[in-house]
Formats: C-alpha cells, structure tokens, sequence
C-alpha cells in the first residue's frame, strides 16, 4: 500500500484511486508532501462519497469548489487557485480519456509518450511529470520501456529524491533531507 500522507485512511484511497493519487500530485506544491497527498481524501469526504470522480469535479460549480477547498482546514495554502487547477484536470481526464484516468497511462507505449501525456495534463509541468512518471514505476507498476530515462534522476533506483521514492517514515525522512541537501548547496552556490 502507499505511504505518501502518513495517514492509513488517506494512503488507502491513494490506493485504489488512481485520479486521487494523480490529484495528490498535482497539490504537492508549497505545501508538505503528506498534507498534499491527504487532501484527495478529504475532498472525497467533503464531496460525500469514497472516491474522486472526475466527471463530478469537472461539473462542479467552481465557486463551490473553492467553497470545498477553502472550508477549514483548507485542503491547500492557495484553495482557490488548487481548485481551479483540480477542476482543470479532471476536465482534461474527462476530454481526452473519457473520466479514466488510467487512460493516461494504460496504453503508454513508452516512457517519452507517458512523459508527454502527464506534461500536457494542466498543472504539470516538466518536473512534476517526470516525479509522476517515476511513482507509476516505482510503486505502481507502470513501467513501459524507456520510462526511467524519461523521469530523469527521479526513475534512478535506490534514489531518495521525491515523493516517488517514498514508502515508508523511513523513506520520507531521507527524501528531506535530500531535499534540504539540494537547497543548501544550491544556496550555497548562489
């Protein structure tokens, strides 16, 4: 099972639902991973039900949806803007692979085309697509051929560079202080 919010419940609907792990990933910005992560199943909840549908988010009246991302605690440091961006996505899943999320990856024929799939999905941007593409790999079996070059150093194995990489408490302390690492030098470099 997936570890990335630190929470049993949330991890375990990350678990089944590819479209709440795909929107924990497009959260995870300024803001910490887990909270990022634990959002999807808290927007679920706020929603009623026990899953992201992408259809009934991209439907949804966008001043309601912030209303839900706002409500406290907010699932984001910017609710406004996040539901914007979630609405955005599942509107894209909804256009280009009829509200299966998984279409984005299914029939991936290789890594490059799985790369450009997430990086045209809204709020994805090179990095953020690159991690995703390492995640699949990584923890969730999506590995067509060329998929660690095309996630960059985050498909490396036994790396420790981002959320693609955690599996446990463990796994995430080191992909901090990795990350704290990276800052320092770049910092330091300045």
């Amino acid at each position: 099972m997936l570890s990335l919010s630190q929470d049993t419940a949330a991890d375990a609907l990350l678990d089944r639902d590819p479209l709440a792990l795909l929107t924990g990933m497009l959260l995870d910005q300024q803001i910490p991973m887990e909270r990022a992560f634990a959002a999807p199943a808290e927007l679920a909840a706020r929603l009623g039900t026990d899953h992201l549908d992408a259809r009934q988010i991209a439907e949804y009246d966008p001043e309601e949806l912030v209303e839900l991302f706002a409500r406290t605690p907010a699932l984001h440091r910017y609710p406004r803007s996040m539901a914007g961006r979630v609405q955005a996505l599942c509107q894209a899943v909804v256009e280009r692979y009829a509200g299966d999320v998984t279409g984005v990856w299914s029939d991936a024929g290789d890594g490059r085309e799985l790369f450009r799939r997430l990086s045209a999905l809204p709020g994805f941007g090179k990095q953020k697509a690159q991690i995703f593409v390492a995640l699949l790999g990584k923890q969730r079996g999506v590995t067509p051929p060329g998929w660690r070059d095309a996630a960059g150093s985050y498909g490396d194995e036994g790396s420790f560079r981002s959320v693609a990489d955690v599996v446990d408490r463990g796994s995430l302390d080191r992909v901090r202080e990795f990350k704290q690492a990276a800052k320092a030098a770049a910092r330091a470099g300045k």
